[in-house]
């Protein structure tokens, strides 16, 4: 590990199947990423950013994230993010974040009651977080999608409130699931957490398809080396 290649662990849990591709994405942007199983109760050393990948955490057994949000490694992830940690949820990942309380809403049944995988375009509505840092607001981003519950759901006050604290972070550009006011991605009030149903790590190569997730993976990339040195 250097500091020109921060650590970034990358969470499995039974039933991830995405975990893979987030390493290599990371590691293709310059990251090192960390392989750390779901019953560890500590972080490896000198870890930089976090990341909980895509895939069915569990089997989905009772929703989405539910099981995942009391694993072992998730008291040393809160831990990670109360201390300023830079924490990126994908897909289920972001289901994770929901349910463990880390950040608002909850992730429900898209509106066709149907899993979808196609890629969308989200609108950049702040860049006042680690991962958009490198964006402007406006900034459209074409990342792949691919769940059968990525519709986020708030109730009116909790929407006003995520309106009024700019966590909204990423906006569908049309209704894809039902998601509420076409949210696509989250924030926690400090900015160092976000979760996104789009896939970022599955549009980093141009051989792939398109090139939307490089500016989040590689402002979590920026964020964890900025942590690594703050701490020498």
């Amino acid at each position: 590990m250097t500091a020109d290649r921060p650590r970034i662990a990358v969470v499995t849990f039974p039933g991830s199947n995405d975990d893979g591709d987030a390493r290599l994405a990371l590691e293709g942007l310059g990251a090192e990423a960390v392989p750390v199983w779901h019953t560890s109760e500590e972080l490896p050393h000198r870890v930089g950013g976090v990341v909980l990948p895509g895939g069915f955490s569990y089997g989905d057994y009772l929703r989405c994230g539910a099981l995942a949000r009391v694993a072992p490694v998730m008291g040393a992830i809160r831990g990670f993010a109360a201390d300023g940690g830079p924490v990126l949820g994908i897909c289920n990942g972001f289901q994770i974040l929901c349910e463990a309380g880390l950040l608002p809403g909850v992730l429900r049944a898209n509106r066709q009651v149907e899993f979808l995988c196609a890629d969308v375009t989200v609108a950049v509505e702040s860049a006042a977080t680690p991962f958009t840092s490198a964006c402007t607001p406006g900034d459209r981003l074409v990342i792949p999608i691919k769940h059968g519950e990525g519709n986020w759901v708030a109730d009116d006050e909790l929407a006003a409130e995520v309106a009024a604290r700019a966590q909204v972070v990423l906006r569908y550009d049309h209704d894809v699931n039902g998601s509420r006011d076409r949210v696509a991605g989250v924030a926690n009030v400090d900015g160092n957490v976000l979760g996104l149903m789009p896939h970022p790590e599955h549009a980093v190569d141009p051989l792939l398809g398109p090139l939307g997730g490089m500016p989040l993976l590689e402002g979590l990339i920026a964020a964890a080396r900025d942590r690594v040195m703050a701490s020498v």
